[in-house]
């Protein structure tokens, strides 16, 4: 059981990581290169600018992109590349290995359709619910407290997984309703913004970068939960 779980994440983490580092060179990256001219004129925000809650579709901005002149980053081009594609595996391998421990719970055959549903669950949970208080941030633009909207998002995805477990698994209507208020609480209690708003980024250029991380994220879950679900079936039936 423990080497299916790994084994069907690791290479469908390596799967979906390949595709949405392709989706990010095409859609995402150049974006933000073009933010990045705009963004030495820009007041530091609030604790300072982070990429926290962009780890899955754009993880190599969040890791290797800083606001500090002197701080190491790759060099644009080849390494830049690479280290977004380590970046990007690495974060999908975390994710898959959270959807086959779920498959393994759920102890039903999954395949690559009802993997694709899991996918979009996690989607779902790790980044629309979360998109929809602090969407993606593109370099330029102020940001409240990195603590505050790290709990907030934490928050979030716990609240809105959990949601969606109740949603999907238990049958009780009171169990539903709950599980419904759960995925509305956080954005009941607002998540956190600094007190000025704004920013030397053009917004069309910030809508156009919240438009396609949504859409590398909602590739990376699609395909991670298609072909891990696929792989843990499939190894279910080899053993």
């Amino acid at each position: 059981m423990i080497r299916r779980v790994l084994f069907a994440a690791i290479l469908a983490g390596l799967v979906a990581g390949i595709v949405v580092t392709g989706v990010q060179q095409t859609r995402i990256t150049p974006l933000i290169l073009h933010a990045e001219s705009y963004e030495a004129a820009t007041p530091p925000a609030a604790g300072g600018h982070s990429h926290a809650h962009e780890a899955a579709p754009h993880s190599h901005d969040a890791a290797h992109h800083s606001h500090d002149a002197d701080a190491w980053a790759p060099a644009d081009g080849i390494e830049r590349t690479a280290f977004s594609l380590l970046a990007n595996v690495l974060t999908a391998i975390g994710f898959g290995l959270l959807l086959t421990a779920g498959f393994a719970l759920y102890g039903k055959p999954v395949g690559a359709t009802k993997g694709v549903l899991w996918g979009l669950a996690g989607f779902g949970a790790f980044w629309l619910a979360p998109a929809l208080g602090l969407p993606p941030e593109l370099p330029g633009l102020q940001a409240a407290e990195l603590s505050d909207r790290q709990a907030w998002y934490a928050g979030t995805v716990i609240a809105t997984g959990g949601g969606i477990a109740m949603l999907a698994f238990l049958r009780s209507r009171a169990a539903k309703g709950l599980g419904a208020l759960l995925i509305f609480i956080p954005h009941v209690i607002g998540a956190p913004h600094p007190e000025t708003l704004g920013g030397n980024t053009p917004p069309e250029l910030a809508a156009m970068f919240v438009m396609a991380s949504l859409l590398g994220a909602a590739v990376l879950w699609v395909v991670l939960g298609g072909v891990s679900g696929y792989l843990y079936d499939r190894l279910a039936k080899t053993a």
